[in-house]
């Protein structure tokens, strides 16, 4: 499969003026867990996705740009997913497990996505198609390079691999208060000793947010891990990562549709490294 159809999980965007939504909907039945590791987060249904708590299903991730605001396009893709009779079933009806994560854009001040933002972005993703990547969805107001006084790239990037007779992909959204960094350790945009360095913050105007997905067969548990991994790969292509003023935040899916077990140390170090070169992809 092409890393583009995300082996093949419909994916699809909402993009609006300088902000969007972007929306992954996995087959139903899919494993997932996430962890936060910023310490300023714009998320929901985070606290369901602990490997302790009952429901270790996921029926979409909404990714969007209006920080806390943007959590709201999540609504749109809930009502769509009910509709289609999705959901984790209970005795009214089948209930949506709709994650949310959203990154600050200047929509927190113009008007941020909401849910009908969300419903067109999952319709866009229902109807298939590549997922662009760059300034579109919930990238298309993200930069990076804050922490230097500046505003370089963000956006959305995608990647994927193989990893021992599963596969791995990943969707991330960069809108970081650091660096973009290349395999060389290296910043992709004005790096080098005389770069300016602040001596403040500049505020929470960031978030570095990732869905990891794979089709091998994981248990809610191993999802955690996967997440922990994705948060590496953060590690190593953002500098600084995980800061008090990013909402940094990882989930990680398991579709199970290979059929088999995975070797689940290869596949977290596999993800790392999707992560990262996904993070590369959004700005390159």
């Amino acid at each position: 499969m092409s890393p583009a159809q995300l082996f093949p999980v419909p994916a699809g965007h909402w993009t609006g003026d300088g902000t969007g939504v972007t929306v992954i909907l996995p087959p139903a039945g899919t494993v997932g867990s996430g962890e936060v590791r910023g310490g300023a987060p714009a998320t929901r249904e985070f606290a369901l996705l602990d490997p302790v708590r009952l429901v270790d299903r996921v029926d979409a991730v909404v990714l969007s740009g209006g920080s806390a605001f943007g959590l709201s396009a999540a609504d749109g893709v809930m009502a769509l997913l009910r509709e289609r009779g999705a959901g984790f079933p209970t005795p009214a009806g089948p209930v949506p497990i709709v994650v949310g994560m959203s990154i600050f854009d200047r929509s927190v001040r113009t008007g941020p996505p909401g849910a009908q933002a969300g419903r067109a972005a999952a319709l866009a993703a229902l109807a298939g198609g590549d997922l662009a990547v760059g300034r579109v969805g919930a990238g298309a107001g993200a930069s990076t390079g804050k922490w230097r006084g500046r505003s370089d790239p963000g956006g959305v990037g995608r990647a994927q691999r193989d990893a021992g007779g599963v596969r791995v992909a990943a969707v991330v959204v960069v809108n970081a208060w650091g660096d973009v960094l290349g395999r060389d350790g290296e910043p992709l945009f004005g790096g080098g000793a005389g770069s300016a360095r602040p001596v403040a913050a500049s505020g929470m105007e960031n978030t570095t947010v990732a869905v990891v997905l794979t089709d091998a067969r994981l248990s809610k548990s191993d999802c955690f891990l996967l997440a922990q991994s994705g948060h590496t790969g953060f590690a190593r292509s953002l500098h600084p990562a995980h800061s008090r003023y990013d909402g940094d935040a990882v989930v990680a899916l398991a579709t199970g549709e290979a059929g088999a077990e995975a070797d689940l140390d290869l596949l977290r170090a596999v993800t790392a490294e999707v992560v990262a070169d996904a993070i590369r992809a959004a700005v390159a």
